[in-house]
């Protein structure tokens, strides 16, 4: 990595805790996928997601490690209320958690990611995130604001290599690798089936005759991270949307590279997600958005004109 860049320390330490806990989980999820016994448990707060034994022992375990290094905060995570974690009544740091993404699939073995974010409350806005990626060689994505108040973001490789991520894709749509979280088929799949518009507009020749846009799945946070890397150079919701612990991670990461995110109305999505107060904390945590995300503005822009958009 370019030694002129360095890695803000909460950041780094933040990433520290993600790789533990990407040590400690993967064996487990290794054992359930090859094993068949994949914990699965009812889900009282979110009735249509998939719930394992596995994303409440990380809730619980990220609770116990983050105190290590932030000694006060409000612990925001996807399964349970925030709550004030150490002696501070009103501290300025909420920790947004969402302990197992993917989990469906993390149990079989195939996909699975853990995201970290934090957000200053007196800054209204984040600070620091990492996205981790429990199974591939790319592990970790991040991004913090530095002591001069730039937002940077990075790629740490599981052996160890970082790399600055600050050169997302610059292409037009008839030549995008575009993704959408596609996975449950009448809810998703269908809807992205009948955009029309945006499909004719991908599978546009280039002007050597070879079509070369591309429709892609991919998962919450880690596909925005992807867009900031430049492995893929768009990602859509406009189906169910987003919770704030899917998407705020990778909104913040593909932010300090450089991209883009809009709702689907072409309005910037702003990085203060509203977390002054536990109630409002607890408010966020219930909404969902819809959104574009993109290497470019100009990427960003011509896939909302094509996209047909549900009140």
């Amino acid at each position: 990595m370019n030694g002129s860049i360095t890695i803000p320390d909460l950041a780094q330490r933040i990433a520290g805790v993600v790789r533990q806990m990407i040590g400690e989980i993967r064996p487990r999820l290794i054992e359930a996928a090859l094993t068949g016994r994949r914990g699965e448990s009812e889900n009282l707060r979110h009735t249509d997601n998939f719930l394992s034994e596995y994303d409440l022992w990380m809730h619980q375990r990220y609770k116990e490690v983050l105190i290590e290094h932030i000694p006060s905060f409000v612990y925001a995570s996807e399964e349970a209320d925030p709550e004030v974690i150490g002696d501070e009544a009103e501290p300025d740091l909420c920790v947004l958690v969402c302990p197992l993404d993917t989990s469906e699939l993390a149990v079989r073995g195939l996909y699975g990611y853990t995201h970290v974010m934090v957000y200053s409350r007196t800054l209204a806005r984040p600070v620091a995130a990492v996205v981790g990626d429990i199974f591939h060689s790319i592990q970790i994505y991040l991004a913090a604001r530095d002591d001069s108040c730039n937002d940077r973001a990075f790629m740490i490789t599981a052996d160890g290599d970082e790399h600055v991520l600050d050169n997302p894709s610059r292409t037009s749509l008839s030549e995008a690798l575009v993704t959408n979280y596609m996975m449950r088929p009448e809810l998703r799949f269908q809807p992205l089936a009948e955009q029309r518009k945006f499909m004719s507009a991908l599978s546009v020749p280039s002007p050597d005759g070879k079509a070369r846009g591309r429709i892609g799945v991919d998962f919450g946070s880690i596909g925005l991270c992807h867009v900031a890397a430049g492995f893929s150079d768009a990602m859509i919701e406009f189906a169910k949307g987003f919770a704030i612990w899917d998407l705020s991670p990778g909104h913040y990461i593909l932010h300090a590279a450089g991209g883009t995110v809009i709702d689907l109305h072409g309005a910037p999505i702003p990085l203060d997600y509203g977390l002054s107060s536990l109630s409002e904390i607890k408010t966020a945590m219930n909404r969902r958005q819809r959104f574009i995300a993109a290497g470019n503005p100009d990427l960003a822009s011509e896939i909302q004109t094509t996209l047909h958009v549900r009140p």
